[in-house]
């Protein structure tokens, strides 16, 4: 009878300590203004986020990284620009870094994948956060 408890209770520490895994958040996104679609996956060890296609360029926009604080990343295009850095599963979701072009700032970033099937990016200072939502690119 001991012995039927000490198991059970092991199996039952086992199963509280399993780690939870976000759902993946892997593939083609489309920007919550319609603007651009972005290309998750893996990039060594983590996951990132590049642009993938712009659909809505902003009359005279650049179509370079112009904004970038680091003069030697300017010249970079848009398209192939990585946006999603550094991510990586926390449980039940994925944390890293966001770029925004348009301001050339970087911002810690959470995002998860909603029942829905949709994305929910977060980019934050300190507790401050904005989130969109991204939809699956067709």
């Amino acid at each position: 009878m001991i012995i039927a408890r000490a198991a059970a209770a092991l199996f039952a520490l086992t199963i509280a300590g399993t780690a939870q895994a976000a759902q993946p958040i892997a593939g083609r996104w489309l920007t919550e203004d319609g603007s651009a679609v972005v290309l998750v996956g893996p990039c060594g060890g983590a996951t990132c986020g590049r642009i993938q296609t712009v659909l809505k360029a902003r009359p005279g926009a650049p179509t370079t990284d112009v904004n970038n604080p680091d003069a030697k990343l300017r010249s970079r295009p848009i398209v192939g620009l990585p946006i999603l850095s550094d991510f990586s599963d926390s449980g039940s979701d994925w944390r890293g870094r966001i770029y925004d072009p348009r301001t050339g700032k970087s911002y810690k970033s959470i995002v998860s994948r909603e029942a829905n099937g949709t994305l929910k990016v977060k980019g934050c200072i300190a507790f401050l956060c904005q989130t969109q939502t991204w939809k699956p690119a067709r």
